[in-house]
């Protein structure tokens, strides 16, 4: 059903969404290309990042078309297989985006305090290593989780009053017992979102007490910028995804829980690059080195 209480501003929800999906894939695909393209950008920091902009990439395109397609016509049929396939690849890319943020809160201790040290551990072997375990983690806990939705039976309402196939409108439309997969999906919650949080909560203590025992400012200031960028992003997703599947949904309105859907969905793959590219001394120059050798 999407947003049919605001059907008034469906012209304007469409252009904005569009909008923001282009620049999504236009910003997204830019970072890649620039780590691709850039020497100085070999490094695991990048190399992490970049494997975040394809599963950004991968998250909004998931989401955004065919959230366009109800906005447009205010309310689209989808099969249930489709439905059920949408949230398999949003499940597993939100939960690859917890692990893999966990790994580079992991680069950024390591860099910062045990600077000589880093070299040898992080090594592009055991970054890929580090990237394909987190797939392979995301893939096989929402796969396993996955066929038990698909078990619950389906007889009666077919309305999902959402933009897209999430957890909870589909076991409000279920008419069999939702308890066991309602436990699963709090006891997924442990390892999927509270100890990756929890360990990079714990990484960046490590970094903020590593920070603290430099003695000049400009130190600081310059150790800290190289893992500004992520400490945002980390607010941004967790704040939005634990506000949403940690917080009691009691007393919550619709829209407020699909805007915050938005948020997460669209609008945090949209700001992602930005906020590592503008805030990132490295990419600005290697931007500004295309720029320079396409205009001579």
């Amino acid at each position: 059903m999407g947003f049919h209480n605001m059907a008034v501003y469906n012209l304007l929800l469409f252009t904005l969404v569009l909008i923001i999906y282009i620049l999504t894939i236009c910003g997204n695909l830019l970072i890649i290309i620039l780590v691709n393209y850039g020497k100085t950008l070999h490094s695991p920091m990048y190399f992490f990042l970049s494997q975040l902009s394809v599963s950004d990439i991968m998250l909004t395109t998931d989401i955004a078309p065919n959230m366009l397609n109800i906005v447009l016509h205010e309310r689209t049929p989808i099969s249930f297989s489709g439905c059920i396939t949408q949230y398999y690849v949003f499940g597993t890319i939100e939960t690859f985006e917890c692990f893999l943020l966990t790994v580079m809160s992991y680069d950024r201790y390591l860099a910062i305090c045990s600077p000589l040290h880093y070299t040898s551990i992080m090594k592009h072997t055991l970054c890929i290593q580090l990237v394909l375990a987190s797939w392979l983690l995301s893939c096989s806990m929402v796969f396993i989780f996955t066929l038990g939705l698909c078990e619950l039976e389906f007889c009666g309402p077919n309305v999902i009053d959402h933009f897209y196939c999430d957890l909870n409108p589909l076991l409000e439309l279920s008419c069999s017992d939702t308890s066991k997969v309602q436990m699963e999906a709090t006891l997924l919650c442990v390892p999927v979102i509270v100890l990756p949080f929890l360990l990079i909560v714990v990484s960046y203590t490590y970094i903020v007490v590593t920070l603290l025992n430099i003695s000049s400012f400009s130190g600081r200031l310059k150790s800290f910028s190289t893992c500004s960028s992520h400490l945002i992003v980390v607010f941004l997703f967790y704040g939005t995804l634990i506000a949403m599947y940690l917080i009691p949904k009691k007393g919550q309105l619709r829209t407020t829980s699909k805007i915050m859907s938005l948020l997460y969905t669209v609008f945090t793959p949209f700001v992602n690059p930005f906020i590592y590219s503008l805030r990132n001394k490295d990419i600005k120059e290697i931007v500004k080195k295309i720029v320079y050798i396409r205009k001579s």
